[in-house]
């Protein structure tokens, strides 16, 4: 069996190589938004959950509004909290992948900059 070989870099024009880049530095920019998004939103869970907790201990029947689709509804705090610890930990999986996607992302532009000897110029 003979040895493997790196495989050959296809040969890009310039300005492909500068769109690639180009089209890199988005995707990973905007894995980066949704996640902080994201991360936003379950930091809003665990507060809403914190202050919840309380109620839930000491009057679960109490009357607790959310807010689902755009319509305001009222439901009892030992209704909401469940719903909530499941969106809240559907929220961090949905996080974990996409940073996940981020590290491979990563992983695919350092390969594609060590492939077309890519460096970044500093500008002073």
């Amino acid at each position: 069996m003979p040895p493997k070989q790196k495989s050959k870099v296809q040969p890009l024009s310039d300005q492909e190589i500068q769109q690639r880049y180009t089209g890199f530095q988005n995707e990973m920019q905007a894995l980066a938004g949704k996640i902080g998004e994201l991360e936003q939103e379950a930091d809003e869970h665990s507060l809403v959950l914190t202050t919840l907790d309380e109620a839930l201990q000491e009057e679960p029947d109490r009357k607790c509004f959310r807010l689902i689709g755009g319509v305001l509804v009222e439901r009892t705090v030992k209704d909401v909290v469940p719903a909530l610890q499941t969106n809240q930990e559907g929220i961090k999986k949905v996080i974990d992948n996409l940073a996940e996607q981020y590290k491979a992302k990563e992983q695919e532009f350092d390969a594609f900059k060590r492939d077309y000897n890519i460096r970044p110029v500093d500008r002073a």
